[in-house]
């Protein structure tokens, strides 16, 4: 790619541009304009246009540009957070106590699922992970690209389109698109150790001292005031280098450890742990056994990350271009506490209870490989890339009930695995009919082969002891996580064919006109065409209107047109199989299961924007319908479903889950953006920023349940009531982040504060809806630059120690809500006031 040197006043109005793939993206805070301008660096944007000077102003949709320098100047390891601190729209919902989704946690745009955003890196799509989001928080049903095995020392900038771009990129683009942009330089490079820890106090959740025996011989607790906590050390070691090619080229190099403790946000258990004796006392070890008996927070990570990015001139004007990585991720997270007098405890191994913990062994590499070059009048860019992930599951502190004291205790539970392919090439040329200007004009096609897999664990994970007469002994499999047995194994794959076409014009000197469209056809559901059409008027120098209507797609995942995990219980000493089934298997078929379709949706958004010298506004109103998707079924079962599954031969199923295309959804939304920078003479130069987004979806339609389920009363929906408010009240509905950043010879001071909005976990019934209000949570970080090598910072995340009202307050007292004392739901950390140091070395 060719980079352009430019003035300081032209680089706060120029976004130069590179061939790489097609979606417009072009417009930079003033934040980072003037840092830009002060460091004459240039920005690189990917745009479909192949104009080579798009203006800021000229932009027709909305974009947001995170750059290198703005993922500093935070305390947050996960680039998930990152985002989601900077960007009102981006969300990074917390999670725990929720199997695999501890150790890869979903984010979301624009309130939507997460696998309605698009991920690329350098322009390239990005592989999926292979885990699927089954637990009941948000992101249920949905699997997404783990951003945060991508570090940031490898990150120039971050890219995020707010808008649809199935036109331009196919399937998930429905919500925006994320483009991450590795960093390229040819020399020099850094070196950065960044170490913290949560330092808090437990709001809502009282400190407990001691147990007691109580005049009518129940358990009593002494408690104390709010309980203060210190854990989750992080570490954090990055380096970044930059190398030469002869002069041709580069080749830039990142690698990065993360070690985060796990966090323990639990309140101690009320519950009776052991059975009573025989006069119906209590058991004396009642009075000493540790009841924080839970872990409730953030799993213990270990990340491991390699990167690379170069590019190399040949002969003839082509230039050869390749970027890689491979991550790997090491998890532990708790499960729900077994009680020692537990059914499915074995007293012989855990006289005292247990916790079951899952452990994760997560690997992926992705590669890509790349020619440019020109002919005649065209550019062309032809590449390709293959990524994997494989994410392994395991238990250990566990037991397999049926298998009694013999049991093993750490378990191999098998994997998932997802890979993809992709061959991809376009080619752009300008054409003259008589306009303004020249009308860009570009085609493509891509070809890509997806394929998922479910490894099957081994046999102690999965089995159901039997005695003598062939009737089980006890519950089967590992408990907290069943592995995958023989009938889960899952073998899949799936390609599709797509082209593409984008025309830009100017129909006169003001206004801009950018229609694409893109067909595309799938091996397993068909064809699909797509189209887009963007605009944007200039009023007058300073102010602009733009706008955008496309329809937009997005194909279900491989995971959910076939992901099988089917455990075996013991219901009245009789096995049964419980689980989810893929749509054509018998089980979800006799309940009305039916091929899955791809979701259709159409984007719309309208706004304006304004630049006069150092300040800058944009509000742009949007509105997503999407039809047909992709969901979960509600848990399927009781006596009335097992004689409908009896009647179809399925004499051993208890309950079912299947994907289906259930409802239809509205998703409307202002986004308001707002920079100003101002010098302070000698004071410095401060740099302001304000963003806010407001968002609503509802759920406009409800397919009717299956005429299996027809005739078997209220109580059996294919979508209900739980499910309906994770999407409409899961996510905030509104959110604002505000900055300052203020630079004063060698320090610098940032302060951000972010309010998210309402948020609610809704459950089965009205009573015991949790309504979190509006909450405020402010970061500082305070940095001193020694020289041009060294620099040094310290820093507080969530610096007021905010945490959500606690359960208890919000639903009553029970026995449950006294161990988790907060809903997974908050939008924000669970673990309070994160204090950290960072040094970084530049050379």
């Amino acid at each position: 790619m060719t980079l352009k040197h430019l003035s300081a006043n032209k680089l706060l109005l120029i976004l130069a541009v590179t061939s790489a793939l097609r979606p417009p993206f072009a417009q930079a805070n003033v934040a980072e304009q003037s840092k830009q301008a002060k460091e004459n660096i240039e920005v690189i944007s990917v745009t479909g246009t192949r104009r080579s000077l798009r203006s800021i102003a000229e932009s027709t949709v909305p974009v947001d540009i995170i750059t290198s320098n703005d993922m500093m100047s935070t305390g947050q390891l996960e680039i998930s957070q990152v985002l989601a601190n900077q960007i009102p729209s981006f969300n990074y919902p917390s999670a725990t106590i929720a199997d695999g989704t501890d150790h890869a946690r979903p984010a979301v745009l624009r309130g939507l699922a997460p696998d309605h955003t698009l991920v690329l890196i350098n322009g390239k799509r990005r592989h999926s992970g292979a885990l699927l989001n089954l637990a009941g928080v948000v992101g249920r049903g949905s699997t997404s690209v783990d951003l945060n095995m991508i570090p940031s020392s490898a990150i120039k900038r971050v890219e995020v389109l707010r808008d649809g771009a199935a036109a331009q990129y196919g399937s998930d683009a429905i919500a925006g698109v994320i483009n991450i942009v590795l960093k390229d330089a040819s020399e020099g490079g850094s070196v950065s150790v960044t170490y913290g820890q949560y330092d808090s106090q437990m709001a809502g959740a009282p400190n407990f001292k001691s147990t007691y025996t109580d005049s009518n011989g129940n358990l009593g607790f002494n408690l104390g005031d709010d309980r203060e906590v210190s854990d989750g050390n992080t570490r954090t070691v990055s380096a970044n280098s930059g190398f030469s090619l002869n002069d041709k080229g580069f080749l830039n190099v990142s690698i990065e450890y993360r070690d985060n403790d796990p966090t323990q946000r639990s309140g101690f258990d009320p519950r009776e742990q052991y059975s009573r004796l025989d006069d119906g006392s209590l058991d004396p070890r009642e009075l000493t056994i540790d009841r924080y008996n839970h872990r409730f927070g953030k799993a213990g990570l270990k990340d491991y990350a390699l990167f690379y990015n170069m590019a190399y001139d040949l002969d003839d004007g082509l230039n050869l271009y390749s970027f890689g990585s491979y991550s790997k991720r090491e998890g532990n997270s708790g499960g729900f506490y077994r009680r020692a007098k537990d059914s499915r405890n074995v007293e012989a191994l855990y006289p005292n209870g247990f916790l079951p913990q899952i452990e994760t062994d997560v690997e992926d590499y992705s590669i890509a490989l790349g020619l440019k070059g020109e002919s005649d009048d065209w550019t062309w860019d032809v590449s390709s890339n293959y990524g994997r992930n494989d994410f392994a599951l395991g238990v250990v502190n566990s037991v397999n009930t049926s298998l009694g004291a013999n049991s093993q205790t750490e378990f191999d539970n098998g994997a998932l695995v997802y890979d993809q392919w992709i061959i991809n090439a376009d080619a752009n040329t300008t054409l003259d009919l008589g306009l303004p200007d020249k009308v860009y004009f570009t085609i493509g096609a891509e070809y890509r082969r997806e394929s998922y897999k479910i490894e099957q664990g081994e046999e102690a994970s999965y089995i159901t002891a039997l005695d003598a007469n062939g009737d089980p002994v006890a519950s089967g499999g590992a408990q907290v996580l069943s592995g995958f047995g023989p009938a889960s194994v899952t073998d899949t794959s799936r390609h599709n064919i797509s082209v593409f076409t984008e025309f830009d014009a100017y129909l006169t000197e003001d206004w801009n006109v950018v229609f694409a469209s893109r067909y595309e056809n799938y091996s397993d559901f068909g064809d699909t065409l797509t189209s887009k059409l963007a605009s944007r008027y200039s009023i007058t120098q300073n102010l602009s209107l733009r706008g955008a209507i496309s329809t937009g797609f997005r194909a279900p995942s491989l995971a959910q047109s076939s992901y099988r995990q089917i455990s075996t219980v013991l219901e009245n000493n009789q096995p049964f199989e419980v689980g989810l089934f893929p749509t054509d298997a018998p089980a979800a078929k006799a309940l009305g299961a039916k091929k899955l379709d791809a979701e259709d949706s159409v984007n719309v958004t309208a706004g304006f924007m304004f630049n006069q010298d150092s300040f800058s506004l944009t509000v742009d109103a949007y509105r997503i319908d999407i039809d047909d998707r992709v969901v979960l079924s509600e848990n399927l079962t009781g006596s009335a479903v097992q004689q409908i599954l009896a009647n179809a031969g399925e004499l051993n199923t208890e309950s079912v889950r299947y994907f289906t295309n259930a409802i239809d959804s509205t998703t409307q939304g202002v986004d308001i953006v707002a920079t100003y920078s101002l010098t302070l003479n000698n004071l410095g130069d401060v740099r302001l920023n304000a963003a806010a987004n407001f968002n609503d979806t509802e759920v406009t339609h409800i397919d009717d349940n299956p005429a299996q389920l027809n005739s078997l009363g209220d109580e059996y929906v294919v979508f209900a009531r739980r499910e309906v408010g994770r999407f409409e009240e899961g996510t905030p509905d509104s959110k604002w982040n505000l900055s300052a950043v203020w630079s004063v010879d060698q320090w610098q001071t940032t302060l951000r504060t972010t309010r998210y909005g309402e948020v609610a976990d809704i459950s089965t019934t009205a009573a015991r809806d949790e309504y979190l209000n509006a909450k405020w949570i402010t970061d500082l970080e305070i940095a001193y630059q020694a020289d041009e090598h060294w620099k040094f910072a310290v820093g507080a995340n969530n610096l007021f120690d905010q945490y959500p009202q606690a359960t208890v307050d919000n639903i009553g007292y029970s026995n449950f809500s006294q161990i988790f004392p907060y809903t997974p739901y908050a939008p924000y950390s669970l673990d309070g006031r994160f204090l950290y140091g960072n040094i970084t070395y530049r050379f």
